[in-house]
């Protein structure tokens, strides 16, 4: 039988209390300097633009500076207790897609048909051709690899793409698009930004580690595309000859300017904390730190994108098994951190669940990540509590 939700047992209980008390709460404190707000929860509308980095009670970041607030956001700002943050003077427009009006239309089905995802589309095809252009050029007439114009090119999408709508969630939602090993480098790429970011890192870091991802899998491209296409299980001559593209994308790179992480992202993205990767068998420091970024990135895509052979995986089937086996084999320090964001940006998302129901994420279990509380209709599904049931698909 279902356990209703929130149980007795729930953390943070008298800061709850609190909050109830204070809902009905309602004052603006304008600060003339900044030319910025505080305002309640209760008060923000969708447009308004967040002014200072809002945390929830555990330090943990929730919502950056220079965000547009949304329906789903300010719902989240909700659920996390969070009674007042500072606000500019200004409120933007909203984006159709974050329109909740619409309730025919799933929150993905909102992001596809917005004309912010669709230009997404556009820069983000753009991208693919010219870093596969510029590969088939390195790999076969042996020019130099254009690496400042390949980075300026992906920089440029998450400048121009830091709008209501996150990077992770349209590159959720362009799953059933082509996935070559292209593809595959400039999500990784995307993706190595968003959690340097996530990491606090420093502008030149967080570009670095968008470089090691764009260049991690360069390697490939000298391996049978039949080997690499091949919708079969693979023969162990077959996997031996995949397992050589580390080595293969590092001796590519020696003779190109690119900085040494860049490299060693090449050769050490498979390598794993506990000795288990390839090709050198490296452990935990041994591993460059920009490696260890790469790898998690690397995996998160390869699981949540299309495959020949299967398709796309639930990202909470993706954090059920990282937490499984990734804290042996991936830096603790960079794993958790990007499980947490993962899973609170599909907070308010629509979900199905494995026997039929749909619902609403609402609430994070932060000691099960993978299984967390469900609304479908009047009853609080907590999965964490029922093993039997999980999330198949968000919706």
């Amino acid at each position: 039988m279902n356990r209703m939700w929130p149980p007795k047992s729930l953390h943070k209980l008298t800061v709850r209390i609190k909050i109830i008390i204070m809902k009905s709460v309602k004052f603006s404190f304008h600060d003339k300097e900044q030319n910025t707000y505080e305002k309640a929860v209760t008060q923000l509308v969708p447009g308004m633009t967040v002014a200072e980095d809002v945390y929830d009670l555990d330090h943990e970041l929730l919502i950056q500076k220079g965000t547009i607030l949304t329906d789903k956001l300010i719902t989240k700002l909700d659920l996390y207790g969070i009674l007042t943050i500072f606000v500019e003077d200004i409120i933007q427009p909203v984006r159709p897609a974050e329109d909740s009006t619409d309730t025919e239309l799933s929150y993905s089905e909102r992001i596809k048909s917005s004309p912010e995802f669709q230009l997404f589309k556009t820069d983000f095809e753009n991208d693919v051709e010219l870093f596969r252009e510029n590969m088939n050029l390195v790999i076969q007439k042996n020019t130099s690899l254009d690496v400042n114009t390949l980075l300026k090119n992906t920089m440029a999408i998450v400048a121009n793409h830091s709008g209501s709508i996150s990077i992770l969630d349209m590159l959720q939602n362009m799953r059933e698009y082509d996935d070559s090993t292209y593809t595959h480098s400039l999500n990784v790429a995307l993706i190595c930004n968003i959690l340097a970011g996530w990491l606090k890192l420093s502008d030149e870091e967080i570009e670095l580690a968008t470089a090691c991802g764009l260049f991690h899998d360069i390697g490939k491209l000298l391996i049978p595309y039949s080997i690499i296409s091949k919708p079969g299980k693979l023969s162990e001559e077959e996997f031996a000859t995949i397992k050589k593209h580390p080595t293969l994308g590092y001796q590519l790179l020696l003779s190109q300017d690119v900085d040494d992480h860049v490299k060693n992202a090449a050769l050490m993205h498979h390598e794993r904390s506990n000795g288990s990767g390839y090709p050198l068998k490296l452990k935990g420091n041994q591993i460059d730190p920009y490696a260890r970024i790469v790898a998690i990135a690397d995996v998160y895509d390869a699981m949540t994108a299309a495959r020949c052979y299967r398709g796309p995986l639930c990202p909470f089937r993706v954090i059920e098994m990282f937490e499984a086996e990734g804290f042996q084999k991936y830096d603790v320090s960079i794993l958790l951190p990007f499980l947490e964001n993962v899973v609170n940006s599909c907070l308010q998302n629509r979900c199905l669940l494995s026997d039929g129901r749909k619902g609403t994420i609402i609430y994070i279990n932060k000691d099960k990540l993978s299984r967390p509380v469900v609304q479908c209709g009047g009853e609080y599904v907590n999965l964490a509590d029922q093993p039997d049931l999980e999330i198949v698909r968000l919706l």
